[in-house]
């Protein structure tokens, strides 16, 4: 009979307890995928004492997971501790150096170290499997790697953040807050208790950096990645990207330009009719526009123990057929250098929510700062203040009121030296808001 491939799981939060169990009621069915059995021998985590639903006791317990990492009974190491450096980091070194297979879902780790652990993995003739670390449950990283060789991808971006859809979502439907939907995500377990990471962009970004990689056969270059978070968005921001015929998500995207590869993460407009305007709640989604395929689009779980233990145990049973695959579809030495596309050059469409205060002049002043840097405007609309304009027949309040304006193809620079101009003539009462939009 062939060998098990014998795995030890390193971290039994959510997901490693779910991987434990899905591999309890799955074996032979992974037995089958991998050509040969899996068997989980070794655990490790913070608190031994834990309840986790199952029995410890089948397995060896080892208090430090770079300690399993070095076990001669271990083949496979599963990496779900957790964080870009410290003791994920030299557990994945550990088992590596010492030829053994890694499956992580740790897009910090891959993020910021994925080049060096890639050239380690490939000295060594070993796999680093890494599907569960961008969307959960959805064969993104297989489907890049493996499924569309055939194709030249030019632009692909997504939903890679479900804390984030589920908070403007129910800002949209609902009319709440950020601040109360973050709240609500919080008690939903959604959110961690330090939301930082993942509303203002930084875990999209991680995701993102991995993506661009495998899309466009280049370095990940994670400090490429121009971010922007979700927490500034309003109801009214909401409810005017709806009157428009937009929905706001937050959104990862990569795309070959003539400058370099541009890498952004920012709340961005997509028309409600798109596909990825409806993805919902918690739900991740990813679009790839390609030559061949035209456009495809995944859409499921971004989260979860068992959407994510999913992909580990999926990467588990490739790792069990002994088909070891360059980790970013193909050996480190041939990867790219791309050449970074400088956020001020991206050029697109713009949404810009102006508080301006409503006498004579204002808005021509604000329409003559735009044409004077070149930028054209699809539509202006105003809403009205309703502070009672009793001094003034013409229905002016001199109160803040919103201002609203929708562009043609414009760069940043150029949206930006605007806006400074409008600033300093005191045309505006707040600092302006402004989101870009993605359009087909």
């Amino acid at each position: 009979m062939t060998r098990p491939l014998r795995v030890g799981i390193a971290g039994l939060g959510t997901v490693g307890a779910s991987v434990i169990r899905i591999l309890d009621r799955q074996n032979e069915a992974v037995a089958q995928r991998g050509g040969r059995p899996v068997e989980v021998v070794a655990i490790s985590a913070r608190d031994r004492a834990k309840d986790r639903g199952f029995d410890l006791s089948r397995f060896t317990w080892f208090d430090s997971p770079v300690e399993l990492a070095r076990s001669a009974n271990v083949d496979c190491v599963v990496e779900l501790v957790g964080g870009a450096d410290g003791t994920a980091l030299e557990t994945v070194r550990t088992a590596l150096s010492l030829s053994k297979h890694v499956v992580t879902a740790n897009k910090a780790l891959l993020a910021k170290h994925g080049l060096e652990l890639a050239k380690l993995a490939e000295g060594k003739g070993v796999s680093l499997a890494f599907e569960a670390s961008v969307a959960g449950g959805i064969p993104i990283i297989k489907t890049l790697r493996e499924a569309l060789p055939a194709n030249r991808i030019s632009r692909l971006y997504g939903i890679l953040n479900g804390t984030c859809n589920y908070i403007l979502s129910r800002m949209e439907l609902e009319g709440l807050t950020f601040a109360e939907c973050l709240k609500d995500a919080q008690r939903l377990g959604y959110a961690e208790a330090d939301p930082t990471f993942d509303v203002e962009g930084f875990d999209t970004a991680h995701k993102l950096a991995i993506l661009t990689s495998l899309a466009f056969g280049t370095e990940i270059d994670a400090d490429a990645i121009y971010v922007e978070g979700i927490s500034s968005i309003t109801p009214l921001d909401l409810a005017m990207a709806k009157e428009l015929g937009f929905r706001i998500k937050l959104l990862g995207v990569a795309e070959r330009t003539k400058t370099g590869i541009e890498q952004r993460v920012h709340p961005t407009m997509v028309p409600r009719t798109s596909s990825i305007a409806q993805v919902m709640g918690v739900t991740n989604a990813v679009t790839i526009d390609a030559d061949a395929v035209r456009e495809l689009t995944l859409i499921g779980p971004g989260a979860g123990g068992d959407a994510t233990a999913s992909a580990v145990v999926a990467d588990i049973a490739d790792v069990a057929t002994g088909n070891v695959q360059p980790l970013f579809g193909a050996p480190t030495d041939q990867l790219e250098k791309a050449a970074r596309a400088p956020m001020q050059r991206h050029e697109g469409g713009y949404y810009v929510r102006l508080t301006v205060h409503d006498r004579p002049g204002v808005a021509a002043g604000v329409a003559t700062s735009m044409a004077e840097a070149d930028i054209s405007l699809e539509s202006i609309l105003q809403k009205r203040s309703e502070v009672a304009a009793t001094q003034d027949p013409h229905g002016r309040s001199g109160a803040p009121v919103s201002l609203v304006l929708i562009t043609y193809a414009a760069t940043e620079a150029s949206i930006r030296s605007a806006l400074e101009k409008i600033s300093r003539d005191g045309l505006i009462a707040e600092p302006p808001q402004v989101i870009r939009i993605e359009r087909e």
